[in-house]
């Protein structure tokens, strides 16, 4: 059973209905799990449905009182890998610009582990220019992007900008935590 320590951030989109789904797979997997919501997230999907899945507290506050050296510190302390799924626009600018304004950004910044990051948004959000910037800094930068879909978007058009699926994203996620040299199974 794998003993690696995962963090699923979770931004503002309704997406972040199949980050339970993503959520699920990996604890079934035997991976411990932590999610980190912002404060947007938790208008598409509940912290308790997360609770549920991981058998663990949510983090929503910088301040939690739960993490005396910080919750932004002391998570990216004990993680193996952090994945923000789905990614918003807002958080891909930050991430790409180093802005630490709120839980999820400084723990970004904190942490030197591997970083997976699934993008989520409107189509034309997807295609804007400083969007590619963006994405383009944070490849640069070692982050995997894993890129969204084209289909049915929640803004009643088709494009590019679902995210893609729990398969696909927990798929990279255990790729990423193999050792050096492991076969997959």
């Amino acid at each position: 059973m794998p003993e690696k320590e995962i963090i699923i951030a979770i931004t503002g989109g309704v997406a972040a209905f199949k980050t339970a789904a993503l959520t699920s797979q990996l604890v079934q997997s035997g991976y411990h799990v932590r999610a980190v919501m912002t404060p947007s997230s938790q208008r598409f999907i509940g912290p308790a449905t997360f609770a549920a899945l991981t058998g663990r507290n949510v983090v929503t506050d910088t301040f939690d009182p739960g993490f005396p050296l910080g919750a932004h510190i002391e998570l990216a302390r004990s993680a193996d890998l952090i994945c923000v799924a789905p990614a918003t626009a807002s958080f891909l600018g930050k991430a790409a610009h180093g802005i630490s304004d709120d839980l999820l950004s400084t723990l970004y910044l904190c942490f030197t582990g591997p970083v997976i990051v699934a993008p989520a948004m409107n189509c034309e959000m997807w295609e804007k220019a400083a969007v590619q910037r963006n994405v383009q800094q944070l490849i640069d930068d070692g982050v995997e992007i894993i890129d969204p879909q084209e289909g049915w978007l929640s803004c009643r058009t088709r494009g590019v900008g679902r995210m893609a699926s729990p398969e696909e994203i927990a798929a990279a996620i255990i790729r990423r935590l193999q050792p050096p040299n492991a076969e997959l199974t």
